[in-house]
């Protein structure tokens, strides 16, 4: 009897742990945003098309290399298949290694760049793999559109690192940028953030952490398919699980998963500057991103959410391969452009 009784309050102990502790209170349900402009749907007659059924392919063969080097305890060859994303592309910028205030980090120049007007992009990969090199679709593609010196950060990674050290790395680099540019320290006169999945979600913590100390604002900020909750709560984690064949997240439990250090979307979303959000409605973090805006809509910050039905996560860095990920080029940029003439 006293050993059934010991074992059930252990139980309730490591529920109420995991409940309260690492989860916290739950997130509270917001409505959508009354602003009809702040959440967009972008469908195509007829499907995703041929492109895609192609492009799925080339996922399944590149997950598949990543995961086998993950079960075999092997980063390294995980990380090399992860950096083999952007081979292939042909890059109108150019790629240049830095120190960013003891951290390696690449600037990325298109042709015309202004180097006055700078953008700091933060790499995905579940914290775990990735680099300026895995993301150079990516970044070639803002240094393009922006005409921005885009910072592409070499942040360290888990698991020989903290979680707390992902934070810190992209701190460094934001202060780093407010008076550095390609050619050494100078002026600068428009800044944005980029960051996708993993990234996304150290981008969206800084830009709280940058209000919170009272630096520089950027113009703006754009998170494709971020992480935003890593108490894991969002339904689409569960219903999309069969629709994503790309999204994997390595995750420890480091720090509190309901801190909102590293779960923004359970921090305070009031004053922060514009931020687009744009997602799959087939992934698994579809509702982290959603949740995201429709929260930072009603705390009274100008985000704005755009989604597309059928793709992988992070589908933008197959650009040009689907029409897509051209779409949603077009809606990044016009965001920017609107944003730096504001």
């Amino acid at each position: 009897m006293y050993l059934l009784g010991g074992f059930t309050l252990l139980v309730l102990v490591l529920w109420g742990f995991e409940r309260l502790y690492l989860r916290g209170q739950g997130v509270e349900s917001y409505p959508p945003p009354t602003d009809p402009e702040a959440v967009q749907r972008f469908i195509r007659s007829g499907g995703p098309g041929p492109e895609f059924q192609q492009l799925i392919k080339v996922v399944r063969e590149l997950t598949l290399r990543i995961s086998i080097g993950r079960s075999h305890q092997n980063l390294q060859a995980a990380r090399s298949a992860f950096d083999s994303i952007s081979a292939g592309h042909e890059f109108k910028s150019e790629f240049f290694p830095v120190d960013a205030g003891g951290m390696p980090a690449e600037w990325v120049i298109a042709p015309g760049a202004d180097k006055t007007r700078r953008m700091l992009y933060i790499h995905g990969g579940g914290f775990v793999v990735g680099s300026p090199i895995s993301h150079r679709a990516i970044t070639s593609k803002f240094a393009e559109i922006t005409g921005c010196a885009v910072l592409a950060i070499d942040y360290r990674l888990m698991p020989e690192h903290r979680y707390s050290n992902c934070i810190e790395d992209c701190r460094t680099a934001y202060r780093w940028i407010l008076n550095n540019g390609p050619d050494g320290p100078g002026e600068i006169r428009q800044l944005f953030i980029g960051g996708d999945s993993a990234g996304g979600n150290l981008a969206l913590s800084l830009i709280a952490w940058i209000r919170d100390h009272g630096l520089r604002a950027p113009e703006a900020v754009v998170a494709l398919s971020p992480l935003t909750d890593v108490t894991f709560s969002g339904v689409s984690l569960h219903a999309n699980l069969d629709t994503d064949i790309m999204l994997y997240v390595y995750w420890t439990y480091k720090v509190r998963p309901c801190d909102p250090l590293v779960s923004p979307l359970l921090g305070d979303l009031s004053n922060l500057p514009p931020t687009l959000v744009q997602a799959s409605e087939a992934e698994m973090l579809l509702d982290d991103a959603r949740r995201y805006v429709y929260k930072a809509c009603a705390s009274g910050s100008p985000a704005k959410l755009q989604t597309w039905p059928d793709m992988v996560h992070i589908w933008q860095i197959f650009d040009p391969q689907i029409p897509q990920a051209v779409e949603a080029w077009v809606e990044i940029d016009k965001f920017l452009k609107d944003r730096a003439s504001a």
